[in-house]
């Protein structure tokens, strides 16, 4: 079993949601319950600032790739893909390994 590193924290809640948290959440998953949604936030704001970054300075424009303007060039350049050797090898290999998993794909 891995040991992760934790510290402890005091955090101060308004009333009202500390109430409803001793209310509604066993003492004993509060901890959990705090934790994982702090985790989501983070992810969340992380995301977000990746999003602002990228409409600062996009990393695609549209005249690096004049043979994908319309919906039927980006349809024939999968198709494309879907046809080359490498993606068939992977594409055996992950049937292959459904197969090995009771036949599920997913």
């Amino acid at each position: 079993m891995t040991t992760i590193d934790t510290q402890r924290i005091n955090v101060t809640f308004p009333k009202e949601l500390l109430d409803d948290l001793r209310k509604y959440v066993p003492s004993r998953e509060r901890n959990r319950l705090i934790v994982e949604a702090t985790e989501r936030e983070i992810k969340r704001r992380k995301f977000r600032q990746v999003l602002d970054a990228m409409r600062e300075e996009p990393i695609w424009a549209d005249e690096d790739h004049p043979d994908l303007m319309t919906g039927e060039d980006v349809n024939r350049y999968i198709r494309e893909l879907h046809a080359r050797p490498e993606y068939r090898l992977w594409e055996d290999e992950n049937t292959e390994n459904a197969e090995g998993q009771g036949g599920q794909n997913g």
